[in-house]
């Protein structure tokens, strides 16, 4: 996980209706300083901090304004503060001398980072010999070939110098330069699995080129500019002093104005033109198509079979695969069940999720796993330390939470099915009253996202993300009685999180009421609506209150393959809601952890995690006076007061 931000000034930008989402709006006088997102990604970063500037100039001594000539330099962190003299004396071919030049816009690049990956120390932004910059927050699980000892963002920086500059100008497809073929920069990142946020300035062609994965599993959040401020921002997170400035600030129509907002899914270019504007620089921006067929149809989320007919319904149960023994391996699986799957009969669509899920977990926990093993096989250290498995519950009333039930239960089941493993479930207990500096905090990780709902989730999430919390501990062969609870601190850098599974396998009550009213089709649709709005009712807001604690999130539900196995299966297969809750919502997860011999997990009930762990009864008693009060009032979609 890393942080990464990027200031642009100096620039008059023209927004596309495609790229602005809302119609301009008075707003507050608000004050973001690089002093202000370097604190604020260095949480998300803890490894390494660096920033560049891309300073951008002009020849004055060409008469014609048609003629100008945009050059570039990139200048290093420390330099910075003194960006004259150092311009005096660089030179990159085209410059000349300083005095002949004028400086018309500046990109300053800020990256932090949590470095998982790669031999190597690594320090944002990178900088190739070509005068690229790059700031990159993801993933790399597969598009793009990494060796386990190579850093991702350091192969990605060199997979896009190779890229020609025909993106720049709307073109999407592979291009044909001096007789062979060669990517655009849109195709690059469309080829990534994983989940990304990307900022690229491209040299050759004076382009900045930014956006965040299809399904926005990084946060990045954009100012567009404005009368009161000019800059262009982009920053995996707001500052805290930006959120109190601007506090919301409410027009006179009655509606609010957020100095920040989620940027859409997708690919952006933002070129360059210094002959537009005299004494300006002119820049426009772009959103481009994914080059991506495959990622395409997932984005579209549209399912072949989601109406049964009657035979259809009935038939289904009897496809099966019968008599199937699968002896899960330390190496073809994350988790070695020593009984082994369920040995009752199994239906094909869940051995295809379970099969879909296994590599996707497998990917995303053995991955740091190997990095590892290749770091202590450098350092000559004979043994690499266990993996431990870590449970994180968080609960605001102590043990009487449901949340803290289930998992009690859920790590007591894995232990019986998975003794060789070492499971450790780490208490979270929690108080509002306790925690008003760290709502306050949390306030500015959730913005944009603004409501007592979000709120809820994010301080239940950065507190889960925290790790900090208590373990039980059984003192020689005693019994649970004799347990004794330790203070524990989880180092672990990464977290495995489920986001996605609901929607795409109808868990919310709402999916329950679409099908009562609209049928099969009905469903279909609020679940579409689901997947598609995830990015910014979820994703944005879950990563940057996980990542605030200097740990990465992975979603393996949100796995391009999973998703494609999921679409491809009818949905009357995926979930049942004739059935009651427990049963048929979500059934073929719930399949699935049957087959896995979770049998207790299978017939749990769906919670919130502001339900299941008792944040929103504690949060209504104290905002709206009662839980009545607060479900009257519909306090889940009720917009905080900051002041």
């Amino acid at each position: 996980m890393c942080g990464i931000a990027l200031i642009v000034s100096g620039i008059r930008i023209d927004l596309s209706p495609s790229t602005l989402s809302q119609s301009p709006n008075p707003e507050p006088l608000v004050t973001v300083s690089v002093d202000d997102l370097k604190a604020a990604l260095r949480r998300r970063g803890p490894d390494s901090l660096g920033s560049k500037k891309v300073i951008l100039q002009y020849n004055k001594n060409l008469s014609s304004v048609e003629d100008r000539e945009l050059v570039s330099v990139v200048i290093e962190d420390a330099e910075i503060e003194n960006d004259q003299s150092y311009l005096q004396n660089c030179s990159n071919g085209k410059a000349g001398n300083y005095n002949q030049l004028g400086n018309i816009g500046e990109l300053q690049f800020i990256g932090a980072t949590l470095q998982l990956r790669g031999l190597n120390p690594i320090i944002q932004p990178f900088v190739d010999s070509y005068g690229n910059v790059l700031i990159y927050n993801g993933e790399i699980f597969g598009g793009i070939h990494v060796e386990s000892d190579r850093n991702d963002g350091e192969v990605l920086m060199q997979t896009l110098a190779n890229c020609c500059s025909c993106g720049s100008n709307g073109h999407t497809g592979p291009c044909s330069v001096a007789g062979h073929g060669c990517n655009s920069v849109p195709n690059v990142f469309s080829t990534i699995k994983g989940p990304w946020a990307i900022i690229y300035w491209q040299e050759s062609s004076r382009t900045l080129w930014f956006g965040r994965d299809a399904f926005g599993r990084r946060s990045l959040v954009v100012h567009w500019p404005t009368v009161k401020d000019s800059r262009f921002l982009l920053s995996s997170v707001s500052p805290f002093s930006s959120v109190y400035q601007s506090s919301d600030f409410e027009v006179e129509n009655g509606t609010h104005h957020n100095f920040w907002e989620e940027l859409s899914c997708g690919i952006y270019s933002l070129s360059m033109d210094a002959s537009k504007l005299h004494g300006y620089l002119a820049g426009d921006v772009k959103k481009h198509e994914w080059g991506n067929a495959m990622l395409s149809e997932l984005i579209k989320w549209e399912r072949v079979s989601f109406n049964p007919k009657p035979d259809e319904l009935h038939g289904s149960l009897n496809e099966t695969l019968e008599g199937q023994r699968h002896r899960h391996t330390a190496s073809s699986d994350i988790v070695t069940f020593e009984s082994g799957p369920d040995q009752t009969m199994v239906s094909l669509p869940a051995h295809n999720v379970l099969s879909a899920l296994r590599k996707s977990v497998i990917l995303r926990a053995s991955q740091y796993r190997i990095f590892e093993a290749v770091r202590c096989y450098s350092r000559q250290e004979e043994h690499i330390p266990a993996m431990e498995l870590t449970y994180l519950n968080v609960s605001f009333d102590g043990q009487s939470a449901p949340d803290r039930i289930s998992a009690k239960a859920g790590v007591k089941e894995l232990r019986r099915i998975a003794p060789l493993r070492r499971w450790k479930l780490v208490e979270i207990d929690s108080d509002l009253s306790k925690l008003t500096l760290e709502m306050k905090h949390v306030m500015s990780l959730i913005n944009p996202a603004n409501t007592y709902m979000d709120l809820n989730i994010g301080v239940a999430l950065w507190l889960a993300a925290s790790g900090d919390g208590w373990v039980s501990e059984r003192p020689g062969n005693n019994s649970d009685e004799d347990q004794q609870r330790l203070r524990y601190k989880s180092e672990a850098r990464i977290v495995l999180v489920g986001s996605g599974a609901d929607e795409q396998c109808a868990g919310y009550g709402r999916h329950r009421t679409k099908y009562r009213c609209g049928g099969w089709h009905g469903l279909n649709e609020e679940m579409k609506l689901d997947v598609q709005r995830i990015w910014k009712r979820n994703m944005g807001r879950d990563d940057r209150c996980i990542a605030d604690n200097g740990k990465e999130a992975r979603f393996p539900f949100l796995d391009e393959d999973v998703i494609k196995v999921l679409l491809d299966i009818p949905l009357w297969e995926v979930t049942n809601l004739d059935q009651p809750s427990g049963t048929g919502d979500k059934k073929i997860l719930r399949e699935v952890a049957r087959m896995l011999g979770l049998h207790e997990a299978a017939v749990l009930p769906k919670r919130a995690i502001q339900f299941g762990s008792r944040i929103a009864r504690e949060s209504n008693r104290n905002v709206f006076g009662s839980n009545r009060a607060a479900n009257q009032a519909s306090a889940g979609s009720v917009v905080i007061n900051r002041s």
